[in-house]
């Protein structure tokens, strides 16, 4: 995974808008904007920052992680006139974060992509402090037509190439079911974006 993504590091924000259109991006961090007092925040597969700049605002301080070195690299340039953010290698289904000492957990376009889903829930779960929020952002297929499916499906092809090896397609029930069986209490479930979706869910630690 960190080589495939790696390759991207200078077409990512690009790939990304591409792919999944300006549209989509702007709802999302409407739906960022609408978050408050956010605390101590990790940021799992933060990418080359393009949600963090809008995440750090709302934080005291955000860890903003990634497994590929080559995007890191990217979001530091982009984020260093933020001085509460800091950059950091992580792997999200094993963090070096210690438990219950977390405020909120916050991933965009990572639980797709990832071999195991419910482990990087987990993981949140751990490092989240009792009563912490954990905040989802995931693109999918869910609510879109046959056709779009496939306009969507080719324009990944060609901004990205052949996909990830590990690639989850979620409905706002299914994602809500992992979030439950790994102790989070759902507090928002929403589907947005016209011709392309994005779940946006929010669970709070049990």
């Amino acid at each position: 995974m960190e080589e495939y993504w790696s390759k991207f590091r200078d077409t990512y924000d690009k790939n990304q808008e591409y792919v999944v259109g300006k549209e989509i991006l702007t709802r999302i961090n409407e739906e960022l904007n609408g978050l408050s007092d956010m605390g101590k925040v990790v940021e799992l597969g933060c990418g080359t920052g393009c949600f963090s700049e809008v995440i750090a605002q709302k934080a005291i301080q955000l860890a903003a992680t990634d497994l590929s070195d080559e995007l890191l690299k990217k979001a530091k340039e982009r984020l260093k006139a933020h001085p509460n953010i800091r950059i950091q290698k992580e792997n999200c289904m094993a963090t070096s974060f210690s438990s219950k000492t977390i405020d909120s957990v916050f991933m965009a376009n990572l639980i797709h992509v990832i071999e195991n889903p419910q482990k990087v829930l987990e993981e949140s779960h751990r490092i989240l402090k009792h009563g912490g929020k954990l905040i989802i952002v995931t693109y999918t297929n869910y609510g879109m037509t046959l056709i779009e499916t496939i306009k969507l499906g080719l324009r990944f092809f060609r901004g990205w190439g052949k996909p990830p090896r590990h690639v989850h397609t979620f409905s706002p029930d299914t994602l809500s079911l992992l979030m439950e069986k790994a102790g989070f209490h759902i507090e928002k479930s929403k589907l947005i974006g016209d011709r392309t979706k994005a779940l946006f869910l929010t669970g709070k630690k049990k």
